[in-house]
């Protein structure tokens, strides 16, 4: 388990070195009170671990930018490749708050960052995607039939792999549509690129209209030959139509044919309840894979603000579940 003395943790991410794994992840001071404020005053940390349990603290990456920067108020979630020529790279989300609190108006973009080592990382000048408006909402544009717009413009998470064919790399990322009811625009957005330095904005891989506002923290993974897509979404965020509105769920999962898509997310269930959110798969070093989310609290109670350790999952009939409680989601209706 991940703990930072005097800081909540969430959103999280694996690298692995060949010899250590790295885990990079928002952090805030509890300092600030309000659990709601840690948003705004997110900063990626970095801890290194032989056995993806114990963890020991590493130089913090990069802060946020300056000015008119992409990422002048904060650096979100985002992911770490390793490209042909040798360099890690960081792709994470870039925000700009524009007005003072309460207000939560922003808008995200994908940065990246470059490393040698995943210790001392160099940003370079972003954003390198962005929400295109011919297909994703941007901040104050594309109102629903009763003239209401969204407060920010999503475009975050990105989860960056290798195209399986050898066809270059895809970017998944938290996006909406530009069209349709509030709480239906959520979907998978997506980019390409053949060099992990130009990339081009695509159309999303998933539909709007299935019930999700978004679908965050997205990454697509093969375990025991079989494709899968994680992304987490609580209640709050499910239209009131959707199967899963009066429950509580957390992260979820669907088998997918293909890790380019397209993702029919209707398709998806939850795989953990709302205490346990923003889950990613994780290979340890004798080829098994476990999911690790970060302890979210139930509703009304403090957010623990810690990462969970790993728990087996297993593919029973083609579907992702978790071993220890094998009943607690599996990824297909």
């Amino acid at each position: 388990m991940l703990r930072v003395p005097d800081h909540w943790v969430w959103d999280f991410w694996f690298a692995d070195d060949g010899a250590r794994h790295h885990v990079f992840f928002l952090q805030a001071p509890t300092a600030l009170g309000d659990e709601g404020r840690r948003h705004r005053a997110a900063r990626i940390g970095h801890a290194v671990s032989d056995d993806l349990v114990h963890w020991e603290p590493a130089e913090q990456p990069f802060g946020p930018g300056s000015g008119d920067d992409h990422d002048a108020t904060t650096t979100w979630t985002g992911s770490v490749v390793r490209g042909d020529d040798g360099l890690w790279r960081m792709f994470y989300t870039g925000t700009r708050f524009l007005a003072d609190e309460p207000d939560h108006t922003n808008v995200e973009t994908v940065g990246v960052a470059v490393s040698e080592d995943l210790r001392t990382w160099v940003k370079r000048p972003g954003p390198v995607t962005r929400a295109d408006a011919r297909w994703y909402e941007t901040l104050g544009a594309a109102p629903d039939a009763d003239g209401a717009v969204f407060r920010e413009e999503a475009w975050r998470d990105p989860w960056v792999f290798r195209d399986p064919a050898g066809d270059g790399w895809h970017m998944l990322v938290t996006a909406r549509t530009n069209s349709g009811p509030l709480d239906e625009r959520g979907v998978i957005g997506h980019a390409v690129s053949t060099d992990l330095e130009h990339w081009e904005v695509r159309p999303p891989l998933s539909s709007p209209g299935s019930g999700f506002v978004h679908l965050e923290v997205p990454q697509v993974v093969q375990v025991q030959g079989h494709w899968f897509l994680l992304f987490s979404c609580p209640a709050e965020a499910l239209s009131p139509a959707h199967p899963a509105a009066d429950t509580t769920p957390g992260t979820w999962a669907m088998p997918i044919d293909d890790p380019t898509g397209p993702f029919d997310v209707t398709r998806a269930v939850p795989l953990t309840d709302a205490t346990r959110y923003s889950g990613r798969l994780v290979q340890r070093r004798d080829g098994s894979w476990a999911l690790v989310t970060f302890e979210n609290g139930a509703p009304g109670e403090p957010l623990p603000g810690v990462l969970t350790d790993p728990v087996d999952v297993d593919v029973v009939d083609g579907q992702l579940v978790l071993r220890a409680t094998t009943s607690a989601g599996a990824a297909a209706r």
